[in-house]
């Protein structure tokens, strides 16, 4: 099976893949620091809670925006499950794609994984929300070309500086108000109200203006830990596929006849 790697600016997710199904997943805050010895410790017990073994593990692929991350995780790969990791953008695992940016080499390897992922499963013109420790807009034509996108402070990186430079304001719980009332009665309500509504609001208008400067139908998809709670309360996603970015490294590896 592949063990797919998403190394994220917050946490790492950890997947076990056979084909294109996702037999078991797990996350770790990100710490550049954490050595291959850390994560071996940790994954083994994991995977023989999940009923598998290192041995179950017959190649590696990781996708990182994460730089000084990289080495253990390839150190990893190479003493614990006996393979080179493959890196998600590099030989035999290139893109694929065309990015089409001013900069192509400066695009986030999440936001490429995703744009394969999402074509994979969608057809047509797409915008992949990736709800991040910032959250990203992507756009991505019909042929599967990235053509770019939008980076925004993710809602709870804003909530963290809000907290951070009020002195008298509470940190909260991102959720859903319990009313439609954008009128807060108190100051907890009231902040709840500016992250949650505003968000959305933010998202909203930043998809409608997407859409028409593309000025063809455009479906919307959207991943991440906080796409179902905005989901409940807004029209903007066509489609929710919280493990694009494990579904869009199995689908690189596979298209490389690596993982088998």
């Amino acid at each position: 099976m592949l063990l797919a790697i998403d190394a994220g600016n917050t946490n790492v997710v950890f997947a076990l893949v056979d084909g294109r199904e996702i037999k078991a997943r797990w996350r770790i805050a990100t710490d550049p620091r954490r050595t291959a010895d850390e994560y071996a410790v940790w994954l083994s017990q994991l995977l023989q809670l999940e009923g598998f073994t290192r041995d179950d593990v017959h190649a590696v692929i990781v996708s990182t925006v994460v730089p000084r991350a990289l080495h253990n995780l390839e150190v990893l790969a190479s003493k614990y499950f006996r393979t080179d990791a493959l890196i998600a953008g590099r030989a035999p695992v290139e893109w694929g794609v065309t990015i089409d940016v001013d900069e192509p080499a400066s695009l986030g390897a999440d936001r490429a994984v995703n744009t394969i992922a999402a074509h994979a499963l969608h057809p047509g013109d797409l915008i992949v929300i990736d709800f991040g420790t910032a959250t990203t807009l992507d756009f991505s034509d019909y042929s599967g070309a990235y053509k770019g996108g939008i980076i925004a402070p993710g809602i709870n990186l804003s909530l963290d500086a809000l907290v951070a430079a009020a002195a008298k304001l509470p940190r909260i719980a991102i959720e859903a108000p319990a009313t439609a009332s954008v009128i807060g009665r108190n100051t907890v309500d009231q902040m709840n109200i500016g992250i949650y509504w505003g968000y959305i609001a933010m998202i909203e208008g930043l998809v409608a203006r997407m859409k028409r400067e593309v000025g063809r139908p455009v479906k919307v998809i959207a991943t991440g830990g906080l796409a179902t709670l905005f989901e409940r309360h807004s029209d903007a996603f066509d489609a929710i596929e919280p493990d694009l970015t494990i579904q869009g490294l199995a689908i690189m590896a596979e298209r490389a006849h690596i993982g088998a």
